[in-house]
């Protein structure tokens, strides 16, 4: 670790060396016709070579004042209608979403100098849909979802923990228990971008866009 005055820090990073293992070649003319196809091909490598949690995105909203906020969630569904993920109507994500129903997402695979980028309105799923999304989780994880305290402060984590097993509790005596503001929603994407990294700095980008005959493919300057 440096010295933290500002000009030793910024040579520090600027000394860390990126991109210097082999990376994959991108050949965007042979792209598929639709993003989704190109998003599971490049998210079944990063499973099947081991990448640690490769199915993690950061999810960015808009606050009421406007402001950027974002938080890595992780994916539960993409196709070809769009990409999902749960979260808690009374969470600030949740209360984001409900005023300005955009959002973007962004998959970063290091091992292969790899990123997505999404963005698009949010829709939010049936409710029998983020029922079943509810119930699949785990037990801890229901039951901490049912105290809706996500983001609050916690003064007193004992009491935290008290309510938990209570909820927790509740869950296993009433193990059809769902919460009614667990929602699955869907970013229906607008743009999704390809961003494959070059030891050369020269990257390789390839833009879909949706249009209103469909989605249309472009290359960008790196």
């Amino acid at each position: 670790m440096p010295e933290t005055s500002p000009s030793t820090v910024r040579d520090w990073l600027r000394g860390i060396e990126v991109f210097a293992r082999p990376l994959p070649v991108f050949e965007p003319e042979k792209a598929p016709a639709e993003p989704s196809g190109l998003f599971l091909t490049w998210l079944t490598e990063a499973v099947d070579a081991g990448v640690p949690d490769p199915h993690a995105m950061t999810l960015a909203t808009v606050d009421e004042a406007g402001d950027p906020d974002a938080r890595v969630l992780i994916l539960k569904n993409a196709d070809s209608s769009g990409f999902q993920f749960a979260a808690h109507a009374a969470s600030p994500k949740g209360v984001q979403l409900a005023a300005v129903p955009r959002a973007a997402l962004t998959f970063y695979w290091a091992e292969f100098g790899r990123q997505v980028r999404v963005r698009g309105r949010v829709v939010p799923d049936t409710p029998e849909r983020s029922a079943a999304d509810f119930l699949a989780r785990g037990p801890i994880a229901r039951a901490e979802a049912l105290l809706a305290g996500q983001s609050r402060y916690l003064v007193d984590p004992e009491a935290r923990e008290r309510a938990l097993e209570r909820s927790l509790a509740r869950v296993e005596a009433e193990p059809e228990l769902v919460d009614p503001a667990w929602t699955l929603y869907t970013v229906v994407p607008d743009t999704v971008e390809f961003w494959q990294a070059a030891a050369s700095r020269v990257h390789v980008r390839l833009r879909y866009e949706r249009e209103s005959t469909g989605w249309q493919r472009r290359r960008l300057w790196s």
